[in-house]
């Protein structure tokens, strides 16, 4: 019976007639022994048939949390159809709904009580944990404090890195960091499962995290940490105090760049421009611009621009209007672009006042890019860079649809959120997603591969550059700027080739360089199969 119980270990009816004798498993199930596929083709024949995006949800972590195989063998052979069920956008509904839907814990809830044993919580994991997604729930995507609802991300992220780059589910543990929350009404609701108190907060906050970052690598040594929707506040202060003594990264500020620059990279080739000729526009000014900011930046230095240079190319709008040098009471990651410049209120004019060659929307303000922002863009560039990252899909700035339709079919469109073909005088534009899932997978993979002791802003440049390099000609010439996510097991694995070979050439990795580094990171891909 344990064997039907354990995710890990059961096949539910594809126990073969020779396995049903010797595992005492004879009689518990019935007579007809599917094959794999067979039982995929009944997960999505039913999964079809249901009427919302979150009853599918929650059928999907029914299966996850019953039979992980066949879970990732039906994500993996139905990526497109699946990835906006488990992850953006449906997730941040399942966030904002968790405690209704809630049936089975997944991962470890740790919280302000646990000081002094969290060593002794974390080795209750029964699992090898290589790789560690935590979050304390403080901003999820563009929804904000969903508090230990928020264990939704971690639990959506790692399900990506083992369907995605083959991160074996064994080797995955989801982290919530449940330290109270600010939200009112998750505070009243009867459903809530978290700590029903307001956000813990200054030194006792950092001590547990300390706690936490200390136990974690002593108990799982070597351990890669993802931090993952901390607020501002937290997020770049985390990332800065571990980051050169901890195999750790933050995906919301140097995942979200490197899948940005990649895009942007895959635009410069049609429209032939170079990128230290460029002007970018950022609508946001947190994690993800300053993130994206950060590296666009170290990218043109490398093509030669100085870094006054290529810090001048890049401009922020927060909902102050556009940071400029002579505003008080500026942040501290904010004032590396902060430019000379008069006070400018609103986005539109500073359009028409920066005349951007792109504009990158990351504030999750929805319907931010209006036709009017479109427009200008227009009538100042040929061939417009328009992305709107933000999501789920309420708070993205503008859809493919306006932003094709604004643009005259001209604008080069990437999305933090799904979207349709686009139908426009004639021709057929498919709009591909700018989502995160296409580097921090293969990220994820490339540093344990390598047994990186570090991640380095190198990495998710070599990150960037290779997913570019890995769009071809026919996506180009649709309007595509990323691969076609059926690629996306490739696409890992060419990333974390490419991670794998910047930690070994800086002496970052253990062991030796292997021989064949490509065919040495798909060998330890997990392929989900009985």
């Amino acid at each position: 019976m344990a064997l039907l119980r354990d995710p890990l270990l059961n096949k539910g009816t594809a126990f073969t007639e020779e396995e049903r004798d010797a595992l005492g498993l004879r009689g518990f199930l019935p007579a007809h022994v599917f094959s794999m596929q067979a039982q995929a083709d009944r997960v999505m024949a039913n999964l079809r048939g249901l009427t919302s995006d979150l009853a599918k949800y929650v059928a999907l972590n029914e299966l996850h949390d019953r039979n992980e195989a066949l879970f990732f063998r039906v994500v993996s052979d139905n990526i497109d159809e699946i990835q906006p069920l488990i992850y953006t956008p449906t997730v941040g509904l399942a966030c904002q709904r968790f405690g209704y839907i809630f049936q089975r814990p997944r991962g470890l809830f740790i919280g302000p009580n646990d000081r002094g044993h969290i060593a002794e919580l974390l080795n209750n994991w029964p699992y090898p944990a290589k790789l560690i997604v935590v979050t304390d729930g403080e901003r999820i995507l563009g929804l904000g404090d969903l508090g230990a609802n928020g264990m939704g991300i971690p639990v959506g992220k790692l399900s990506l890195y083992s369907a995605c780059a083959g991160v074996h589910p064994e080797l995955c543990l989801p982290v919530m960091l449940d330290v109270g929350t600010n939200n009112e009404a998750l505070l009243n609701d009867p459903y809530y499962i978290g700590l029903r108190q307001r956000r813990l907060g200054g030194a006792a906050y950092d001590e547990l995290v300390d706690e936490f970052m200390t136990a974690a690598r002593e108990v799982f040594p070597g351990v890669l940490i993802q931090f993952e929707d901390f607020a501002n506040h937290s997020a770049f202060r985390l990332l800065q105090k571990y980051r050169d003594k901890a195999c750790v990264f933050n995906d919301d500020i140097q995942g979200t760049a490197a899948v940005a620059l990649a895009g942007l990279l895959s635009a410069l080739r049609a429209t032939g421009g170079n990128l230290n000729d460029q002007r970018l526009l950022f609508l946001g000014a947190g994690e993800a611009a300053t993130g994206i900011a950060d590296l666009v930046v170290s990218a043109m230095m490398a093509q030669g621009a100085s870094e006054a240079e290529a810090l001048r190319r890049n401009w922020l709008v927060d909902s102050r209007g556009l940071v400029v040098k002579n505003r008080p009471g500026l942040s501290e990651h904010k004032l590396r672009y902060a430019h000379e410049q008069a006070p400018i209120g609103d986005f539109l004019t500073a359009i028409r006042t920066l005349k951007p060659t792109a504009i990158i929307g990351v504030a999750a303000v929805g319907g931010a890019f209006t036709p009017e922002v479109l427009q200008a863009m227009t009538e100042i560039n040929d061939r417009p860079i328009v992305f709107a990252l933000s999501n789920p899909t309420s708070k993205s700035e503008c859809s493919a649809e306006e932003a094709y339709r604004h643009t005259e079919g001209r604008a080069l469109f990437a999305c933090g959120s799904p979207y349709d073909p686009v139908q426009l005088n004639g021709k057929t534009l498919v709009p591909r997603q700018g989502n995160n899932s296409y580097i921090f997978p293969g990220v994820g993979l490339g540093a344990i591969a390598s047994g990186a002791r570090l991640v380095t802003d190198e990495m998710f440049m070599a990150a960037a550059y290779t997913l570019a390099h890995l769009v071809d000609e026919a996506d180009i010439l649709q309007g595509s700027l990323y691969p076609a996510l059926p690629r996306i097991r490739e696409v890992s694995a060419h990333i974390g080739a490419a991670v794998a070979e910047v930690a070994y050439r800086r002496g970052l990795a253990t062991g030796h360089v292997p021989n064949d580094l490509i065919g040495h990171v798909q060998s330890q891909m997990y392929d989900p199969h009985y």
